[in-house]
Formats: C-alpha cells, structure tokens, sequence
C-alpha cells in the first residue's frame, strides 16, 4: 500500500486535536487522588485499551452502521463537521474543560475510573467516533481503515504516557500554557470541521469537489 502523507496529516492532525490528551491530565489527577503510581499506570493503560476497542469498532464498521440505518456517508459528514466545529467552538471558549471536570466530579464516588468517566466519554467521546467514522469514509478501504487504526492508536499512546506524567506535564506546561494549547487546537480543529462539511456538500452537488 502506497503511504497517502496527506491523508496521513489530516488524520493525526483530527484525532490528536479530539482526542486532546495533553488537556487530560488534570482531570486524569482528579480522577486518582492518593493513588499509588502502579494504580494510576494502571488505569491509564486500561481505560486507552478500552476507548482503542471501542474506537476500532466504529472505524471498521462505523459507515456500515450508518448504511444499514439509512444515513449518506456525505450527509454524515455534514454533520459530523458540526458536531467537530462545536467542539472547536467548547475548546476556545474554554467550555469543554469545565464539561470535562463536570464528568469527572459527577465520578468521584467510584475507585476505577477507567471506564467511566475516563474511557467514555473523555477519551471516545461523540467526538471521536464522529472523526473516526468521517476519516475511514474520506478513504474508504483496507489503506483508510489501516491509516486511521494505527494514528488512532498512536494518539491513544500519547494519551497513556500523558496521563502518567500527567503531574510533571501540569508542573512544566503550567495553567496558561495548556489554555493556551487548547485554544489553537481548538482553531485547527475548527478549520478542519469545515473542510469536513465542504467535503460533504460537495458531494450534493454543491460547491467545487474536495481539494
């Protein structure tokens, strides 16, 4: 299979951006307080190994779904752009954060937060599903789903390592400097959004053809 960079670029570029592993780790140390270092690694790998399944999931069998119920891989598109662009709209505004921190306050009674709230929704959330979903339809076939795979699973791995040395990144990065991150993330992950929704009108008919 001849290695698609472009492609390759768009797609680490949307999962890094949605999935945003270097905003977790706050939340992640809410999450495990006076945990020992062996538990928090613990739940870090489990919770990346269960939102990787569930991820892969969608992305293998996502468009099928979506075929089976009557809904347009374009149309899809449309909304999952949206639904992206929202989000963007969450991360310059500083909205997602405080949802975030909702999730996990709602969480604090329970000792394994792995699966939720940290698996779901921090991790695969309605975001990363929907940019699963659109970047396997951007390039159908066995290349697409095996780009979009092992970038997910790249990113998942960025998360874990982030979420151990969450303290040190916190320490070195500081308040400003994560706001300040999640807001050109957010800007990226904006213009990106409306590319996905370019690409689907497109496919209607209206507007030039994807770029």
């Amino acid at each position: 299979m001849a290695l698609d960079l472009a492609f390759m670029i768009t797609a680490f570029a949307t999962m890094i951006v949605i999935i945003d592993p270097f905003a977790i780790g706050p939340m992640f140390l809410a999450l495990t307080p006076g945990m020992t270092p062996r538990q928090r690694r613990l739940i870090a790998w489990r919770s990346v190994v269960i939102a990787g399944l569930l991820l892969l999931v969608f992305a293998a069998f996502g468009e099928a779904v979506l075929g089976f119920i009557g809904i347009s891989m374009p149309a899809f598109r449309v909304a999952g752009g949206v639904l992206l662009f929202l989000t963007a709209l969450d991360m310059l505004f500083d909205r997602r954060t405080k949802r975030r921190e909702g999730h996990a306050e709602a969480d604090d009674d329970h000792d394994d937060p792995s699966v939720f709230p940290l698996a779901i929704p921090l991790i695969s959330g309605p975001g990363s599903i929907a940019s699963v979903i659109l970047l396997t339809g951007e390039k159908p076939g066995l290349e697409g789903l095996v780009t979009v795979v092992a970038i997910t699973f790249a990113v998942l791995i960025i998360m874990g390592i982030t979420m151990q040395a969450s303290g040190y990144l916190e320490n070195a990065l500081g308040k400003v400097g994560i706001n300040v991150i999640t807001r050109l993330l957010g800007m990226l992950l904006a213009a990106l959004s409306v590319q996905f929704v370019l690409d689907g009108l497109s496919a209607f008919g209206f507007g030039p053809g994807p770029g």
